[in-house]
């Protein structure tokens, strides 16, 4: 249309899975109009191996992704590529996700896991639990112990203020990536004023949790926090400003807890509706751990192979962030297009991950068993990227990983995981994707 261009055609709610719609019916690759804004959108095929070429494309930090740089500035996920604060807080920090420094990590978040059933156990009687309500509780308080040495109390309240402050900040910059200004200001007004209050909160809690730091009210310990404090850039010799660290700390908030909590809820939705996966999963569990109850030791993760293809499958059809950008360094084609320097590529994964002629005619379905290791080895290695690709991959990559396959083991070893009659899948969008008014009923084993 005229000045609009598509944008009546996108949905401002769930605009990742509505450019899925779009790749269904328009192909591989396309273009979209929003506003005079031209977007080329990739959905799967050869075009996604191109896109994936380091040496032609980059990270692309453009709305939504760029509308998050009001809270999180230059942090890990939204500096643009030229910042340097950018290079130096991932030349500090990737030793901080090192197999060494993971197997510090694992104490705390089996208490946090623990903690979770010890809260569902207290709940039982009282109905299906909020399961994506309940997994946000427990990845931010893993990441707020582990990372930064500080406890949300997560499961000692039904609200958190905090929590609530980041979904709306994260609805917020989702839904503006694709609406008119216009309309914002007259239909979308409240969000408006009240996105401001909720990053000066966010900035806020995090100022606090490096203030305890610095002054002593939270312990010295060997965590995200201490090595930002402490450890100069290894190229640069300096150390992070306070600026960045503040940066990397609602990075880490926002991006370690949210992405993992909607990957554990889809996990269990799958489970809940499989029985035979999760009798398969105990199996393994129990060949591994025991039968005993007794905690999963460190080593032991790794040895969970199902429950972690489990995990992979999950992100296969939900990825976490469920597309990224892309632009080209210099002049270049995309599948025969002429593309310019700069050109900005929106690639779908959740149509990439569902593309048959990668994952085969039943793609829509979930099955662990595509994580097999002959399956890995005979597909391309474009049609798999939950964590992003390149340079700017997902540093905390393995912490995920970890995080998931442990929470989801130890879940299956305390409770039987029940659907609620009725329930279809419906997805919500804020960057990261959940399940929509997800409820499960957890019987104690």
């Amino acid at each position: 249309m005229p000045v609009i261009g598509d944008a009546l055609r996108l949905d401002p709610k769930r605009p990742v899975q509505r450019e899925m719609e779009f790749v269904r019916e328009l192909g591989d690759v396309f273009e979209i109009n929003i506003v005079g804004s031209k977007l080329i959108v990739v959905g799967g095929g050869a075009a996604a191996a191109e896109v994936f070429d380091e040496s032609r494309f980059a990270k692309a930090v453009v709305p939504p992704v760029s509308n998050l740089r009001e809270l999180a500035g230059d942090g890990l996920f939204t500096a643009f590529n030229r910042e340097p604060a950018w290079a130096q807080a991932h030349n500090v920090l990737m030793p901080a996700f090192s197999q060494l420094s993971m197997r510090s990590y694992h104490d705390a978040m089996t208490q946090c896991v623990d903690e979770l059933c010890d809260y569902w156990t207290d709940q039982a009687g009282r109905g299906p639990a909020d399961i994506s309500s309940d997994m946000n509780r427990l990845t931010l308080e893993v990441i707020g112990r582990t990372g930064f040495g500080y406890s949300f109390d997560s499961f000692d309240s039904e609200r958190h203020e905090f929590v609530e402050a980041m979904t709306r900040v994260l609805s917020f910059a989702s839904k503006a990536a694709n609406d008119v200004p216009i309309l914002r200001e007259i239909f979308g007004w409240k969000a408006l004023r009240q996105n401001p209050k909720d990053i000066a909160l966010l900035k806020r809690s995090v100022d606090d949790v490096i203030a305890a730091r610095r002054d002593g009210t939270t312990p010295r310990q060997d965590d995200l926090l201490q090595r930002m404090l402490e450890h100069p850039d290894p190229d640069t010799g300096g150390l992070l400003s306070d600026a960045s660290i503040r940066n990397q700390v609602l990075t880490f908030l926002i991006a370690g807890h949210e992405t993992t909590a909607g990957t554990l809820s889809f996990a269990l939705h799958y489970l809940s509706l499989n029985p035979e996966m999760v009798d398969k999963a105990r199996a393994e569990i129990e060949a591994v751990i025991g039968r005993d109850g007794a905690p999963i030791q460190f080593e032991q993760v790794a040895k969970l192979r199902y429950v972690r293809r489990i995990v992979d499958e999950t992100l296969r059809l939900w990825p976490s962030g469920p597309a990224f950008f892309r632009k080209a360094r210099a002049d270049t084609t995309l599948s025969g297009y002429q593309l310019g320097k700069g050109a900005t590529i929106l690639v779908v994964l959740l149509a990439l991950h569902r593309d048959r002629r990668l994952w085969g005619e039943n793609a829509e379905e979930f099955d662990p068993d595509r994580f097999l290791p002959a399956a890995v080895r005979a597909r391309p290695a474009h049609a798999y990227k939950p964590f992003g690709v390149g340079a700017r991959a997902c540093i905390g990559r393995q912490f995920a990983l970890h995080e998931a396959v442990l929470a989801l083991s130890r879940i299956l070893m305390r409770f039987d995981v029940v659907p609620t009659p009725g329930y279809e899948l419906s997805v919500s969008e804020l960057l990261t994707i959940r399940p929509e008014k997800l409820r499960l009923h957890l019987r104690t084993r």
